[in-house]
């Protein structure tokens, strides 16, 4: 019965976490920022889910590529929509901002992403691996020492607690059929 019920889980789990997210159901976000302050903060991950581009609205919630500097990706409540259509014009402001962005961002494609979900602190892990000092660890000290591991095991002198192979064979020669 434990069985069973870890395998339904586990293939839920594939499901949900592997599966929907390459078909384009949803797609996970690490907030880096306060920008949105409350309705989500740094350390959170947020779900997002497609809409076409021609249904974003004033008030929602939506995750795109900023316009300038690095393009990075962001998530900002939409203030105003200055064009519609397909491939519509919009103006966003974080709710913890003062002022609006001071861009009017294009959304191309056909597809939006809507911010849908907030999962508090679910995220710092990610933050935390996107840290300089442990992020040069993950890259350099943790092959190292797997590395030096794998020669560890290579090079150790057998101890009393390994047999030897050939104690295992039989003593007798096998009968023939």
């Amino acid at each position: 019965m434990l069985a069973r019920l870890f395998l339904a889980f586990a293939l839920l789990a594939l499901v949900l976490l592997g599966l929907l997210p390459n078909l384009g159901w949803y797609r996970t976000e690490t907030v880096l920022s306060g920008s949105m302050k409350p309705e989500f903060s740094p350390g959170d991950i947020v779900v997002v889910t497609p809409e076409r581009t021609r249904d974003v609205r004033v008030g929602q919630v939506i995750s795109y590529h900023i316009p300038v500097g690095d393009h990075h990706v962001q998530s900002h409540r939409v203030i105003e929509v200055v064009r519609g259509g397909d491939h519509p014009r919009v103006r966003t402001k974080g709710d913890a901002n003062a002022a609006a962005d001071p861009w009017v961002a294009e959304l191309n494609g056909t597809t939006a992403w809507q911010v849908r979900l907030a999962v508090p602190k679910a995220g710092w892990a990610i933050i935390w691996l996107r840290e300089p000092a442990i992020r040069k660890a993950t890259i350099f000290i943790a092959p190292i020492l797997l590395a030096l591991l794998g020669l560890w095991r290579i090079w150790r002198v057998p101890g009393n607690d390994e047999q030897d192979e050939t104690s295992d064979a039989p003593t007798r020669p096998a009968p023939l059929a």
